[in-house]
């Protein structure tokens, strides 16, 4: 989205002329299966050194993206202001470089300027300029250009208020703009925008930010979104779509949003379900449909859209002391039954945020037994044991959430050895997680780091991939410094490998802190907890370890065995 001018690498230019080879090779098969490719057009993201080269362009250099600040050697992306005729020139020779390359065109590309990015005035002629700009750019390359464009600017940034919009979205010839209403089952911008004031929009489902394995989603929203838009007074929508930003997860999710590009009325959900349970299993017998209806009712009815707020504490350990989680008690409910929590607000750091939670999880404990009940008859499906491993793993990290909090609640009472106790107790529950998913293919971490190092060419670019694939799921920071970026944990991931080998060690040093803190008398090491954190961070993102890339176990054993070690007690 140009928001950074760099970060790690360089990568070897054997690794640019495989993505080219590549793209080619997918754009041709595009072609002959009659699909529309998108191509991309000049944002106005500049290398620095163009400053060099024409000193006179209006190049700036915009201001911090999260967890980049104070860094400049990969922060702090170079941006040439669409108002230099510059913009148009090099826009022009963009579109025509790469019609050069591969030949042929869709005439359809894609220009996100100033995406999580503010532009640094609010006039609405200037913001027309921009957009007038940016088009020309395109237009000059290709004359039958059509500019696709994503909303999500739209929907998360106040400086987008309907002047500025307008201006935007109306600095192009009608019918030669189309927006990306990105993440319109939870937040749909043609509802609040006129219809996008009269501009031609498709109709997304976002669902998932970072490929995070957490099963969630709206499935009422999903089954009537479409429909509501495509059959409102004045509807500019002309088509729907996918947007995540990782799939492979949540299957029921995407397999609904799929069948909604043949819908012409909304969907009967309840009555989809149970059409799914027989093409997903083979078969559809009482327990699993009683179970399927208990999971509809809660984990895929988020009314409230914020279900991308999960952050469970296994995979997204809390980066502060636990005196910036235990504060003013409110109430909570604990698996279904009500009891007290403490709120969690922080002024000078960047707090924990409880996990968000819309369902009851006894609830979904319930469903959990039920699927068990039907692993007889339905365990031969590759399919059953995927949902039953990965609704056994959501029910355990909730399980741990909790027991984590008792774990800060016996150190508010200075108790050493309850602390000591459940801090083994969570431990052990990480471990027999790992185990857990390690029976099956759709839950390893292997085969993401084999993926990564079979792209390489020789043994030092290997090294280079798989450090980068081990990266992307942990942390990206600067480890010259200890302190924690804030991109961490952004594309966590519960697979055996990394549960086992980095969470579970991550929290052990957490609660060795916090257990020396108790014994000394003193307050909690948060410099000493965040170097060793790093410190492991650093040694495993390097490590070379080999993790299985086929799955060992039996899931219906092991998910039978993990339900009545933890959650027998909590279904009731």
């Amino acid at each position: 989205m140009g928001n950074l001018h760099g970060w790690g690498g360089p990568l070897p230019q054997s690794w640019f002329n495989g993505q080219l080879t590549l793209q080619k090779k997918i754009l041709s098969r595009m072609y002959e299966l009659g699909m529309t490719p998108v191509l991309p057009a000049f944002s106005g993201n500049v290398p620095a050194a163009l400053k060099n080269i024409f000193p006179s362009a209006k190049i700036t250099r915009l201001g911090n993206w999260f967890s980049v600040k104070g860094n400049p050697k990969w922060c702090c992306t170079y941006l040439l202001d669409a108002t230099d005729p510059l913009f148009i020139e090099i826009g022009k020779a963009f579109i025509k470089e790469q019609l050069k390359e591969y030949g042929k065109t869709s005439h359809i590309y894609n220009c996100d300027t100033f995406d999580e990015n503010t532009p640094p005035m609010d006039d609405p002629e200037y913001i027309t300029s921009l957009g007038v700009a940016i088009f020309s750019g395109m237009q000059s390359g290709d004359v039958n250009a059509m500019w696709l464009m994503q909303g999500w600017l739209f929907s998360y940034d106040p400086f987008w208020r309907p002047p500025q919009m307008k201006a935007l979205l109306h600095s192009v010839p009608l019918g030669k703009l189309v927006v990306l209403d990105l993440f319109a089952e939870v937040k749909p911008i043609w509802i609040t925008s006129e219809q996008f004031y009269g501009v031609p929009y498709i109709w997304c489902m976002l669902h998932n930010f970072a490929g995070n394995i957490e099963m969630y989603g709206y499935l009422d929203a999903i089954a009537s979104g479409p429909i509501e838009a495509l059959t409102s007074e004045n509807s500019t929508m002309v088509g729907i779509g996918m947007s995540m930003e990782g799939i492979e997860q949540n299957p029921i999710v995407y397999d609904l949003m799929s069948e909604m590009a043949f819908q012409h009325k909304k969907v009967d959900v309840e009555a989809w379900i149970e059409l799914y349970i027989a093409r997903r299993y083979g078969q559809s017998i009482p327990s699993i449909s009683d179970a399927w209806s208990i999971l509809y009712r809660t984990l895929y009815n988020c009314t409230d859209g914020a279900y991308d707020k999960n952050r469970d504490v296994i995979v997204a350990f809390p980066d502060v002391s636990p005196s910036f989680i235990s504060l003013p008690r409110e109430r909570y409910h604990h698996y279904g039954k009500p009891t007290s929590r403490r709120a969690v607000l922080s002024e000078k750091t960047d707090a924990y945020d409880q996990p968000h939670l819309w369902y009851s999880t006894s609830e979904v404990i319930r469903a959990l037994e039920l699927f068990i009940t039907s692993g007889d008859a339905l365990s031969a499906s590759n399919t059953y044991r995927y949902d039953l491993v990965d609704l056994t793993r959501q029910a355990l990290a909730k399980y741990a959430n909790e027991l984590f909090l008792e774990i800060i609640d016996a150190y508010e009472l200075k108790d050493v050895n309850r602390v000591t106790t459940l801090s083994q107790k969570f431990l052990e529950l990480v471990e027999d997680m790992d185990t857990l998913l390690a029976c099956h293919d759709g839950f390893l971490l292997g085969p993401w780091l084999e993926s990564a190092k079979q792209l390489a060419q020789n043994k030092e670019e290997e090294k280079q991939f798989e450090w980068n694939a081990r990266t992307q799921i942990t942390m990206w920071f600067d480890n010259t410094k200890e302190e924690a970026s804030l991109l961490r944990d952004y594309g966590n991931k519960y697979w055996s490998g990394v549960v086992g080998d980095y969470y579970g060690p991550r929290a052990t040093i957490y609660f060795k802190v916090l257990i020396e803190s108790l014994e000394n008398g003193e307050d909690f090491k948060v410099k000493k907890w965040r170097g060793e954190w790093i410190k492991l961070t650093n040694d495993w993102q390097t490590s070379r370890k080999v993790y299985p890339v086929e799955s060992n176990g039996n899931a219906l054993t092991i998910s039978r065995w993990l339900y009545n070690k933890y959650l027998r007690s909590e279904s009731s």
